[in-house]
C-alpha cells in the first residue's frame, strides 16, 4: 500500500466522519464488506478508483477530493503540462496520473495510466463500475478483459466500453504498459 492510498483511505475516513455516513452504507454502495472497507481507511487494503468514484458521486464531492485532497478551481480550461498531473499509486502496480484534476465540473475523469506487469500465472482482479470508459495505448500493450471477452491491445489501439461489465487490464510482454484512460460517468 502506498502512502497515496493511505491518504486516500484517511479522507474517506474523515468524510464518513464529518457527513455520518454509516461504515455499512459505503460497503454496501461499493460490494465490499465492513472489514475491508475498515482496512481501506487505515491503509491495511488499496482501494480501487471505481470505488472512489462511487462513494464521490453519492456523497457529492468531488473525486479530486479523495484522490488528491484538492477541490478542483477551474470552470474555463485546465492545462496540465507533460509530467505535472496530480498522481496516485494504486498498490505497486497502477500509477494514476490525472490529466483533469483542477477542472471543476467535469464531465469525464482522464488519467494517464500506468500499469505494471504481473508476476506470472497473476492476474489484477476485475472490477465494475457505473458508466463507460476508453482506453487509448500509448506505450506497450495489454490485455483487457471486459465480460468474457479478452482482447489485446497495442500501441495506438483505443477500447471503448460499458464500465458496468467486469474489467480488468493486464500489461503483457514483461514491461509496464501507459495508456489513456477516459472515465465517463
Amino acid at each position: 500500500m502506498t502512502d497515496n492510498f493511505k491518504q486516500v483511505g484517511e479522507r474517506l475516513k474523515g468524510l464518513r466522519d464529518v457527513l455520518d455516513i454509516p461504515a455499512q452504507e459505503v460497503a454496501d454502495l461499493c460490494g465490499m464488506t465492513v472489514e475491508h472497507l475498515m482496512k481501506i481507511e487505515t491503509g491495511e487494503a488499496d482501494p480501487s478508483i471505481s470505488d472512489m468514484s462511487k462513494i464521490s458521486k453519492k456523497f457529492g464531492i468531488s473525486l479530486d477530493v479523495l484522490l488528491f485532497g484538492e477541490e478542483p478551481r477551474m470552470n474555463s480550461y485546465f492545462l496540465t503540462r507533460k509530467g505535472q498531473g496530480l498522481s496516485v499509486n494504486r498498490n505497486e502496480s497502477y500509477i494514476y496520473q490525472s490529466l483533469a484534476s483542477g477542472y471543476r465540473g467535469r464531465k469525464a475523469d482522464i488519467f494517464l495510466t500506468q500499469v505494471d506487469p504481473m508476476p506470472e500465472g497473476q492476474s489484477h482482479s476485475p472490477n465494475s463500475h457505473e458508466g463507460q470508459e476508453f482506453h487509448y495505448v500509448v506505450e506497450g500493450e495489454m490485455q483487457v478483459i471486459v465480460g468474457e471477452k479478452e482482447m489485446v491491445l497495442h500501441e495506438g489501439d483505443s477500447l471503448y466500453f460499458n464500465a458496468s461489465r467486469p474489467h480488468s487490464i493486464n500489461a503483457l510482454g514483461g514491461k509496464p504498459v501507459k495508456f489513456i484512460a477516459v472515465v465517463i460517468n
